[in-house]
């Protein structure tokens, strides 16, 4: 039996979430499995 690939997860906070918030996702999603985890939409804080 072949297995599935990863799925990965992209999450994308909205910009008045609270960072528990989103670490609590990340979190969950670990718990079940998922290790291809990324946050989109974070480039307008890069410089």
């Amino acid at each position: 039996v072949a297995m599935q690939p990863q799925p990965e997860l992209h999450i994308r906070s909205h910009a008045k979430a609270k960072y528990e918030a989103t670490a609590g996702v990340m979190a969950s999603a670990q718990r079940i499995g998922l290790t291809k985890l990324g946050i989109v939409g974070s480039e307008q804080f890069v410089n």
